[in-house]
C-alpha cells in the first residue's frame, strides 16, 4: 500500500492528464486510459485533473467510486492537482 512519502515518484507511473477536459469529456478517455493499464499490467496509475475549481477532480473521484477495477485511490500528496490510482489486475485474463 502507498503512503504518502511514496508521492515523490508518482513521475514513474502512467499519466492521464485531463486538463481542457469537461466533466462530460473526461469519462471516455478515463475508461480507455483504465482499461489500457490494466492490459498492461500497471497496477498505479495517476489522474492530473489540476486543482481550480475542484469540478474534474469531483467527477473523477466519483468515477473511480464507482469503478468495481479500482482498489483505491487518494490525492496526492505533494500535487493535490492529481489522484494516485491502485487498480485490481487479478480479474484481467489476457
Amino acid at each position: 500500500m502507498l503512503r504518502f512519502n511514496d508521492d515523490l515518484f508518482t513521475a514513474m507511473y502512467p499519466t492521464l492528464d485531463l486538463h481542457g477536459e469537461t466533466r462530460f469529456t473526461m469519462i471516455h478517455p478515463l475508461e480507455v486510459f483504465i482499461n489500457d493499464n490494466i492490459r498492461l499490467q500497471k497496477e498505479y496509475i495517476v489522474i492530473v485533473h489540476g486543482r481550480s475549481g475542484g469540478v474534474l477532480k469531483e467527477e473523477v473521484h466519483k468515477y473511480l467510486k464507482k469503478d468495481r477495477r479500482v482498489v483505491n485511490f487518494y490525492v496526492g500528496f505533494y500535487n493535490p492537482g492529481c489522484t494516485v490510482v491502485k487498480l485490481k489486475l487479478d480479474n484481467y485474463k489476457k
